[in-house]
């Protein structure tokens, strides 16, 4: 019959709970604009514009419309989009051709494409790093694009050139 239990039952037996994915990913799209504070435990992409601060433990990233202003600390950022203000990143920090970074900041490793705009300082945050800048002596300060980045100290690879 078409009501049989038995069927029901089998059903019912081979559907699993569904798990949090490991690869979510939060997005915010264009045209969205948030303040304030946020803390994701997945990779998050910035798309419209956030002002304030975002805590990520996995990767963050900033889309070529993307728009971020104020304190990113996370483990790995890819920016193709604008950023100002203080940024810890403890592992891979990719810089692309679209992007403009201005600010305080500390990688593990950097990557940073030729076309790209950074300005500010950058020091290296090595392996254990609390996300902390140090000291005045440790970081180097550059400005400008192409030129700038070849002065940045430390595990930088500059691409495109």
């Amino acid at each position: 019959m078409f009501g049989s239990s038995k069927q029901k039952s089998e059903v019912s037996r081979s559907s699993k709970p569904s798990s949090p994915s490991t690869n979510a990913l939060n997005s915010l799209v264009q045209g969205t604009f948030v303040e304030g504070k946020l803390k994701a435990t997945n990779d998050i992409r910035i798309d419209g514009t956030i002002n304030g601060e975002l805590f990520s433990d996995a990767k963050v990233i900033i889309g070529p419309s993307g728009v971020a202003e104020g304190t990113i600390k996370c483990t790995n950022a890819v920016i193709e989009g604008r950023f100002k203000g203080n940024l810890f990143v403890k592992g891979l920090l990719n810089i692309r051709e679209t992007a403009k970074v201005v600010g305080e900041v500390s990688y593990g490793k950097l990557v940073v494409q030729s076309g790209a705009v950074i300005s500010g300082s950058y020091k290296v945050a090595g392996e254990g790093s609390n996300g902390s800048l140090g000291s005045d002596k440790d970081k180097k300060v550059i400005s400008g694009s192409k030129s700038g980045a070849n002065q940045i100290a430390g595990k930088a690879h500059i691409s495109g050139q």
